[in-house]
């Protein structure tokens, strides 16, 4: 089957089994960026950026990731 019939197909399916489908395709997703990133720390690709974090956080010149609302 190719990619535009999958497309067409999906286009055809009654709402409830659309949910499905998107949370499957949801956790399907997550599962490859789970194992794309522990293929990159393993590989180190992710130590210079670690090493920067760490440089920052000790010169003081980090940002809280949350603002507080005034």
């Amino acid at each position: 089957m190719q990619v535009h019939e999958i497309i067409e197909n999906i286009k055809k399916l009654p709402e409830n089994d659309l949910k499905i489908l998107l949370e499957w395709i949801e956790d399907f997703e997550q599962e490859l960026w789970d194992k794309e990133f522990e293929r990159d720390v393993k590989l180190g690709k992710l130590e210079k950026l670690a090493e920067q974090a760490i440089k920052d956080f000790r010169a003081g010149i980090c940002q809280p990731l949350f603002l507080e609302r005034i």
